[in-house]
């Protein structure tokens, strides 16, 4: 009966591990922000071309949104949101007009493959 006991125990431990596994894996499988350009909080001499954000794993452009907004709260023009040739980590979203001097803030709500949703927000400056 002992044995029998110890070998319940045994599969039932084995059973858990495997389990919390399978768990974590999934809880960490969601699109972080690993690089951005301009970096957060930098502050750069001159306006950038583009915003250009990098995920830990594959995006839905079609379901993601990144916009900038100005130090007044008004939204900033910006292009199109696409991925960066052959990396579908890789955002990039063009700024048509020269930035003004300030600090604007990039907010960002992204779609990864696996279909979770994670967004953010930094800032960076322009002298």
């Amino acid at each position: 009966m002992l044995k029998k006991t110890t070998s319940l125990c045994r599969a039932m431990a084995v059973s858990a591990v495997l389990l919390s596994g399978f768990i974590s894996s999934q809880a960490f499988a969601h699109a972080h922000l690993k690089t951005q350009t301009p970096a957060a909080d930098t502050v750069l001499a001159a306006s950038p071309t583009e915003l250009s954000l990098g995920f830990s794993e594959g995006i839905e452009p079609n379901f993601s949104k990144i916009t900038l907004t100005g130090a007044d709260k008004k939204a900033v023009k910006t292009g199109a949101l696409t991925l960066a040739a052959n990396d579908n980590t890789q955002t990039v979203v063009p700024l048509p007009d020269a930035l003004s001097p300030g600090k604007y803030w990039v907010t960002w709500s992204v779609v990864s493959v696996d279909g979770h949703k994670t967004n953010g927000q930094y800032s960076f400056t322009v002298k």
